[in-house]
């Protein structure tokens, strides 16, 4: 039997997105390089080469950036993903698209077939949840790979 005062002791759970910035002062993207410039200026260069990290842009439906964040740190060779980490700040910002990236300490620019399987899961994720995943990008300090320029998406 359920105590009835118990009953009423659930936790509010609370969504919110805050910018001071201007939709229309937002940065645009609108060609494959403008992800990479923008993970680049995020990324911390003294430790591209060292520790595998996961981060993502969100983008609303007019592809504006909304904000970026840093989703995981890890190791030289992996670092841990948890999607739902990725949907749960999409949603919270309201956006409808998202770009990934990871790099590689290595510098080799390769996609191992995890990298592949991940972005196939949270691409199969981001359409049952209308978000739509444009790309992933393995940054190293010496340039880039984009999943979508190189028709891995």
């Amino acid at each position: 039997m359920v105590n009835k005062e118990k009953l009423f002791q659930v936790a509010e759970v609370k969504l919110s997105y805050s910018t001071k910035i201007k939709s229309s002062d937002r940065l645009k993207v609108a060609s494959g390089y403008e992800p990479y410039d923008i993970f680049k200026s995020v990324w911390d260069e003294g430790t591209i080469e060292l520790i595998e990290e996961f981060k993502i842009i969100l983008l609303n439906r007019s592809n504006r950036v909304l904000g970026n964040l840093n989703l995981a740190s890890g190791g030289i060779s992996s670092c841990v993903i948890d999607p739902k980490l990725i949907f749960v700040s999409a949603i919270k910002s309201g956006a409808s698209a998202v770009i990934l990236a990871h790099n590689h300490p290595s510098t080799n620019t390769k996609p191992s077939d995890q990298d592949r399987t991940l972005t196939r899961k949270i691409k199969e994720g981001g359409k049952l949840l209308d978000i739509e995943v444009l790309d992933h990008i393995i940054m190293t300090s010496e340039g880039y790979l984009s999943f979508a320029d190189e028709g891995l998406m």
